[in-house]
């Protein structure tokens, strides 16, 4: 991921003027960020044993994601699978989610989406469970907006279909949702954008479930919450950076 991938470089060049002292990230391929990402967001709570699947969408139209037999821990670049935009494997021996099929029908419609996110994460998932919506207490929870659809048309998993594409239509040009009784979707232009509302989504879920068990509390107005979210079209900068500088520091082999 290169400097301003992802990022507004006018903002980033106005409010960072310095070039720091040295890089942030060594070059990765787009298995290793893929893989990067795979273990950034099992600590954020993306982590149901070896249920989860994460998609990227190249330039040249092929797919890149985790492999079914494999937890998101354990997982190295080597072990990312690559799809052609039909679901067929190019080049693993790996095998992929039969749920797959969400993903494809998500990045055949929507142009826009180059990477998603899908888990049964664990504060997000509660409020998938109650079918409620997280109220915006606190800035971080503000990062990537208010609106979060909830789609409570449960019929199991996504291996049919019927199913999947229901899902997608109800999804129309959301940038995540709630899954009733099932998990969390999230969708993004690119990985850093995708990140930013994987992370956002369950720090909003645990920030608000800890609020009410706490007896309540004020929400942040819509205006408010409005002029947090520039982050999400324009970038967090240097987050993303960060927190893959810990997970390489935790296993510097993940990248091969």
């Amino acid at each position: 991921m290169k400097k301003y991938d992802g990022l507004n470089q006018s903002m980033l060049e106005r409010f960072a003027t310095r070039p720091g002292r040295k890089e942030l990230l060594p070059e990765l391929s787009e298995k290793a960020q893929v893989a990067l990402m795979c273990r950034m967001l099992i600590r954020e709570g993306w982590d149901e044993h070896i249920a989860g699947h994460i998609t990227y969408r190249l330039e040249n139209g092929n797919i890149l994601t985790n492999p079914w037999e494999l937890a998101w821990g354990e997982l190295t670049a080597s072990d990312i699978v690559t799809l052609d935009p039909k679901g067929n494997v190019l080049d693993s021996d790996w095998n992929v989610t039969p749920a797959i099929g969400l993903h494809l029908q998500l990045h055949a419609m929507r142009p826009d989406v180059h990477v998603v996110i899908h888990n049964h994460p664990h504060w997000s998932g509660i409020w998938a469970c109650m079918q409620k919506v997280p109220p915006v207490y606190d800035q971080a929870s503000a990062y990537c907006g208010v609106e979060l659809p909830l789609y409570d048309e449960y019929e199991g998993t996504f291996e049919n279909e019927a199913t999947s594409l229901s899902a997608v239509e109800a999804l129309g040009d959301a940038k995540w949702a709630l899954l009733a009784n099932h998990g969390s979707l999230v969708v993004g232009k690119n990985l850093r954008q995708a990140h930013l509302r994987a992370i956002t989504l369950e720090w909003r879920s645990k920030r608000a479930y800890e609020v009410e068990l706490a007896g309540g509390g004020r929400p942040l107005s819509d205006k408010e919450v409005k002029k947090v979210s520039i982050a999400d079209d324009n970038g967090f900068p240097f987050v993303w950076e960060a927190m893959a500088r810990k997970e390489l520091r935790l296993d510097p082999g993940l990248v091969d």
